[in-house]
C-alpha cells in the first residue's frame, strides 16, 4: 500500500469525510529537505467532514496529525492541510 493510500484509508476511517483529496506534491520539492526521488514525502490533503464541526483550525489539524502519526514519523516530511466542515 502506498503512503497516499494509507493516508486516504486512515482519514476515511477516522473522519468519514464527504470529500477527501490526497495529492502527492513531492515532485514540487525536488532538492528540498525530506525529498526522495521516488516521492511520497510531501502531500496536500483537502478533507471535508462533519467531524470537524465546532473545532478550531488548529484542533482540526492536530486531529489529523494524530491519525497520521506513523506516516509522519516514517516517511511523510510535509503535510499541507485544507480542513473544512460541510457547512463551510
Amino acid at each position: 500500500m502506498t503512503y497516499a493510500e494509507r493516508i486516504r484509508t486512515k482519514l476515511t476511517d477516522a473522519f468519514q469525510p464527504v470529500e477527501l483529496d490526497v495529492q502527492d506534491e513531492s515532485h514540487k520539492h525536488r532538492g528540498h529537505v525530506g525529498h526522495r526521488p521516488d516521492g511520497e514525502t510531501h502531500f496536500h490533503v483537502r478533507i471535508v467532514s462533519a467531524a470537524f464541526e465546532g473545532q478550531s483550525r488548529v484542533n482540526r489539524q492536530r486531529a489529523i496529525y494524530r491519525v497520521l502519526k506513523s506516516e509522519l514519523e516514517e516517511r511523510v516530511h510535509a503535510l499541507s492541510l485544507d480542513v473544512q466542515t460541510p457547512a463551510a
